[in-house]
């Protein structure tokens, strides 16, 4: 019997990752939809998060919280869905490569830049990004050999740092390299992608 699995979201919050990779696994799960400013603070979901943030996922008695470990986790627990390369393969070292890469040094370069923070010649060394443009480079050869980033194979690497590409280039916090275009616009035709996205979108608040 497989065990129990809720996703707890947001659909303005990285949770939107997390519903992507479940729709890509598609397994059953249930979701609980979190609001700011009221039960994310709760004293039921800080026993989950400590952080009071989303994405949480529980499968059964265990909980993982951080888009990319849950990301991770994920692929791992349902490995007959194939969206990690297999553990004793040079794909599986891209893998974790490039999806810690991007929440490492990814997010923090993007986040630096839509906050106007000061990274240069004389802090890059001891700032785990370094400078902009050599993240960005960085990000652009794992794009290189395609289509995804561990090859021929989609992985949940691809879901995670899709998301990440698609939301910089979204709020200009990162740039529109031609790479970074085709890479998104090819993630965004797979059908598991566009039903996730109906579905947060759905519970979008409404105008008045």
């Amino acid at each position: 019997m497989m065990k129990p699995l809720t996703l707890y979201t947001n659909p303005q919050s990285r949770g939107r990752i997390i519903r992507w990779l479940l729709e890509e696994l598609n397994v059953p799960y249930d979701v609980k939809v979190m609001q700011y400013g009221s039960d994310i603070k709760t004293a039921n979901f800080l026993a989950l998060n400590p952080m009071g943030k989303v994405p949480v996922i529980t499968h059964g008695d265990v909980v993982v919280t951080e888009a990319a470990a849950i990301c991770a986790y994920l692929a791992d627990q349902f490995a007959e869905k194939q969206l990690a390369p297999k553990p004793d393969s040079a794909e599986r070292a891209a893998y974790y490569r490039w999806l810690f890469f991007a929440a490492g040094p990814l997010e923090m370069a993007t986040t630096a830049k839509a906050y106007n923070w000061r990274i240069d010649a004389d802090n890059a060394q001891a700032v785990g990004c370094g400078i902009y443009a050599d993240t960005l480079n960085a990000l652009e050869t794992a794009l290189a050999k395609g289509p995804y980033i561990c090859g021929e194979q989609f992985t949940a690497a691809d879901v995670y740092v899709g998301s990440h590409i698609e939301w910089g280039m979204m709020f200009e916090t990162l740039e529109k390299r031609p790479a970074f275009i085709e890479y998104v616009q090819r993630l965004q035709t797979r059908p598991a992608a566009i039903k996730a996205n109906e579905l947060d979108d759905a519970l979008l608040p409404q105008p008045a």
